[in-house]
Formats: C-alpha cells, structure tokens, sequence
C-alpha cells in the first residue's frame, strides 16, 4: 500500500494546498501558532512528530483528546476538528513515510495501557494512519482495550478493498474522531 500512500498523499497536498494555506492563516489569527506538533508512538514504537493543524489553545496540556477540556478547544479548532481539516498536514507525515492514509491512529507514549494492548497484539509492525477500522466506527482511544482490538482486526483483515473503503468512509464524514471530555 505504500505507493498508494505515496501517489494519494502527493496528490492529497497538491489538491489540498491551497486550503491549507488559507487555513494556517485563519489559524495565526486564531492562536498565533497553527500548527501542532507532538511526539507519538510509530512503526516498531519509533517515536515520531506528528503535523496536525492546532484545535486547543497553545497552553493546553499535552494530553490525550478524551482528557482534555472542551473548553480548550477554539472555535477554528471545533470546525476543524468536525470536518476532519486538522488532519490535513498529516499527509506529509504519510509522505515521509512516518505514517500510512489507512493504520491505527498513533497514540502518545504516556498512553501506557493503549500502548501495552497494542504491543500484545503486533500493531506496532504496521504504520500508523490517519483512519481506519476503529476511527470509522467511533471507537476512540478512551477505550484502549476496544481500540486495540479493532486495530488487531483492521490489520488482519487488510486489503486494497479495505484501504480505499476507510479512505472514502472518512471522506465521506464517517467517524467522529476522538471526543473531547465536556467541561
């Protein structure tokens, strides 16, 4: 899957550059610093730094998506994170061969629990991605138990049909992504 990775993210940065452009600008006004980067667990439990496009204020704490207040999300941050824009950098993470479009979302390495079940099961032989199984269904890392189960099946049940079907599912608006705790 890896030259499709490379063709689609390519391709995905081209389409999508402008908006991103428009989007980084929108966010210097909104936090002064648009883009996030934070170290996550990678293939083999490599760490690595992941692009995302900023949805907390600046001086939030660097802690899962489900732990964090609702009230540390901007408002820019709330409508990117609804249509899945925050996403968008990570196709250079893709590109650089960090992560896959399709694989288990990576987690942060203080995710002990999420981490251990993960390592049970062999997801850490896979490249992260941006979407898959798990994302598509609503299941967030607030259930790492779960989580890794769906990962393990994901993998295990991969294919070009299955690639592309997550793809479009998530293009398509489903999945929610990771809930944020209400304050």
């Amino acid at each position: 899957m890896r030259g499709f990775d490379l063709l689609l993210a390519a391709l995905g940065i081209l389409v999508f550059l402008p908006l991103m452009a428009v989007i980084y600008v929108i966010g210097l006004f909104d936090t002064g610093r648009p883009l996030f980067f934070q170290t996550r667990v990678g293939r083999h439990q490599k760490p690595f730094t992941l692009i995302k496009f900023r949805t907390m204020g600046v001086n939030t704490d660097s802690v899962a998506t489900h732990l964090a207040e609702m009230s540390s999300v901007t408002k820019l941050g709330g409508f990117l994170r609804r249509t899945k824009l925050d996403e968008l950098p990570q196709l250079f993470n893709v590109l650089f061969g960090q992560m896959s479009l399709v694989g288990p979302r990576p987690c942060l390495f203080n995710q002990t629990e999420l981490v251990d079940c993960r390592a049970e099961r062999g997801i850490y032989d896979a490249r992260p991605g941006i979407t898959g199984l798990a994302q598509v269904n609503d299941v967030d890392m607030s259930t790492p138990e779960k989580l890794a189960r769906y990962d393990a099946l994901m993998l295990k049940h991969s294919g070009l049909c299955s690639y592309f079907y997550y793809i479009f599912a998530t293009v398509l608006g489903r999945g929610q992504g990771d809930r944020v705790k209400s304050s």
